[in-house]
């Protein structure tokens, strides 16, 4: 699933930033996959990534981490045998912000090259 979103740059928000609303962030959603990515309670996004084996969702365990730090972006992450969790919301504004998803469809970008057949 490539998605421009992807391309997209990360900003920073400032604490006057309001989170999304369900409405602001509908657009965003149908760019990041459906099948890994939920909103929950208009607060989050959590996505499970599937993989044949733990050494793959080791590697992109590591690879969305280094993507975090050069983003400054941090979601919180679980990896266990055959799927890695992924739990994101920008907390400065406790919330959503366009930055969550254009992390997501990055992340998707990635897991392209792990995805089981």
């Amino acid at each position: 699933m490539a998605s421009s979103l992807a391309d997209e740059e990360c900003e920073a928000c400032t604490s006057e930033d309001e989170p999304l609303t369900e409405t602001a962030y509908a657009e965003y959603l149908t760019e990041i996959d459906d099948d890994v990515w939920d909103v929950v309670d208009d607060h989050h996004l959590e996505g499970v990534y599937p993989f044949e084996d733990f050494r793959d969702a080791l590697e992109f365990t590591y690879e969305i981490g280094e993507l975090a730090e050069r983003e400054w972006h941090h979601p919180d992450i679980q990896l266990e045998w055959g799927e890695v969790r992924v739990e994101m919301w920008t907390h400065k504004i406790d919330g959503l912000h366009k930055t969550d998803f254009v992390m997501a469809a990055r992340m998707d970008r990635i897991h392209e090259a792990y995805a089981p057949e």
